[in-house]
Formats: structure tokens, sequence, C-alpha cells
């Protein structure tokens, strides 16, 4: 009993901080609090995030806002065509002693840091790519046959720009797959531009102060795998999951028709993580069904692909997932 009651005051105590890292944030990143939730949800689960919206709607400001605001020490690459993979993972040199004596001294690159900033990602090739998968996964870099641990928390934040295709390369299905979310950037409402217009224009732009610490985000993410999720909640995340798989036997035609591949096991251990986080963010002690309706497109979406016949057609997996999400009884309250 003793232990349960410390666990609860620990999520009460983690809320608070929570929140104030939020206030913290919108005070730069003004209004869309889904993107904002969604980003520090990534965070908190210990993922990755891929940001996606046209140019100029603030996704860089985000994460450098996000990096002071947690303590992680932040570095940015932007990606290009020309980038090579050692740009992103460092090299070796062979380096000459005060003696004359030579070695090779290795020199790392930017991925040796906390918070990765990987702007435009689809820019680069698909070689350079592919440099963030052992990263992204197992949190470490293979480079000429010596592997090298990365700083902890590691958490890649990669920005996209939906219209660009010219000079582009589509992300492999697996490096999509390694993304915890994927958080689609809008454009902001009336009333929450004109905030950003008054307070991005004037003599002086908000700053934000530290609230968390590279060990206190370490130890919110091992108190969030602790929280309790309900039989009822994590059932519900296993029928969704597997009603988007046109390969399992009862699936709806509609997705059996419309879906090339549906979201692997990864996309269920998302969820199992992610509704949790969006509850901590709200005040709750455990998820119920509103955080799985709330998180399943951010979650499930880059982790599936239409068909070419149901692109002709018009499909959407936005449509496809909101139907699964009304047929599941467990769910279609919360819808």
């Amino acid at each position: 009993m003793a232990d349960a009651e410390d666990l609860l005051d620990r999520i009460e105590a983690l809320e608070n901080r929570l929140t104030a890292a939020k206030a913290q944030i919108t005070r730069r990143f003004i209004g869309q609090e889904q993107v904002v939730d969604l980003t520090l949800s990534a965070l908190l689960c210990g993922g990755h995030a891929l940001l996606v919206g046209l140019p100029g709607l603030g996704k860089t400001r985000l994460v450098e806002t996000l990096s002071t605001v947690m303590g992680l020490d932040g570095k940015r690459v932007q990606f290009t065509p020309d980038l090579m993979p050692a740009d992103i993972l460092g090299s070796e040199v062979l380096e000459t002693g005060a003696d004359g004596s030579r070695a090779f001294k290795f020199i790392e690159g930017p991925i040796f840091c906390q918070l990765l900033m990987a702007d435009e990602i689809n820019r680069a090739s698909p070689r350079t790519q592919s440099a963030l998968l052992q990263a992204m996964q197992e949190r470490e870099v293979t480079v000429s046959g010596q592997t090298r641990k990365l700083d902890a928390p590691f958490h890649v934040l990669a920005t996209q720009n939906p219209i660009e295709q010219e000079g582009t390369y589509p992300l492999p299905e697996a490096q999509l797959d390694r993304f915890l979310v994927r958080v689609d950037v809008g454009y902001p409402d009336r009333e929450t531009e004109r905030e950003i217009l008054l307070s991005t224009t004037g003599e002086t732009e908000a700053e934000v102060e530290n609230v968390f610490s590279a060990d206190e985000l370490i130890a919110a993410q091992d108190l969030l795998r602790k929280m309790p999720v309900g039989e009822n909640v994590m059932e519900a995340i296993l029928d969704l999951v597997r009603a988007l798989r046109p390969e399992e036997p009862d699936v709806s035609d509609a997705v059996r028709d419309n879906v090339a591949w549906g979201p692997g096991p990864r996309a269920a251990q998302a969820l199992m993580l992610t509704v949790r986080a969006r509850a901590l963010l709200q005040g709750r002690l455990a998820p119920d069904a509103s955080d799985i309706v709330a998180m399943a497109e951010p979650v499930l979406k880059h982790r599936m692909a239409l068909n070419y016949a149901a692109l002709a057609r018009g499909e959407s997996l936005e449509a496809l997932i909101a139907a699964q999400i009304a047929s599941n009884p467990g769910l279609q309250a919360a819808a």
C-alpha cells in the first residue's frame, strides 16, 4: 500500500513539473497545444518524433525551446542532398603527435548529443538517412568497426516539409517505424496568429527557463513505465492495431481492400507508452479509452500505407483509422 501511495505522489509531482514545462514552452511556441503535447509525449516515452509541416510554422523554434526547457544538450543537423553519414556520426582522422607518432583519433559528430534536430530529414540521400537507423533504435553507432554508445537520454526530433518533392527522398518504412509519433503541424488559428505577431515582432522576445535536467527526464521516463494501464485499455489497443493489418483473418473489407501493410508490434508498444504520457499531461493518473482515440492517428498513420488502388480512389489513412475506432466497442464511447 505504501508503495502504491509513493507511486501516486511521484506521478502527481511529475504532473506539476510537466505543467510548468508546458508553460515555459508556450511562451515561445504559442498555441497549438496538441503539437506541444505530442512532442513532449515522445520525450516522456523516451522516443523520437517526426514533425511534418510547411516552412515557417515554428518547428525549429519548438525543438530549440524543448532543448532548453528539458535541460538537454541539443544539436542541429541541416539535411541536404550532399550530406554524408560521417557528417552526422563522426569519423576517424590521422593525428600526428608532438613526437612524430601517428594514431587515428575519432572526432565525434553531432549525433553525440541528447536531443538531435534533423532538419528537413527527407532532403538527404537514403545512404545518409540510414546513418540514423542504429542510433534511433539501439542508442549507439558503429564507425570503423567500433561501437560507441550515445548520450542518455537520446532523442531525434526530425522535421519534414510535406509539399516538397524535388530533391527529396521519402523516408524508408524501417526509419518511419522508429519514430514514436508523427506530429502534423498546421496553420495557427487567427487569435493565435495575432498573438504570435505581437510577441515576435517587438523589441524583445520571450525567454524560457530550464525546468527539467537530463537525469530528471530519465527518471520521468522510468516513472511513466510504472503507471498502471487497465486491462480494457490494453485490449482496446491490441484490437485497434490488429484490425488495421490486412493479413489478419477477421479484418474489415475496407482494410483488406485498401491497406498495403499495417502497423506492427512497435505500434502497439508506442500506444501503450503514449497513452500514459497523454494522461500525465492532462493531469490523470491512468490512461483511458479517450487517450487511445487521441493518440491513434499520430502513432499509427506513419506505420501504414495505402495500396495503389486505394490511392487512385482517393482513400485516406485518417478515414480508415477513424472507421476502425468507431467500430471498436472499447473505443466507441470515447470517439
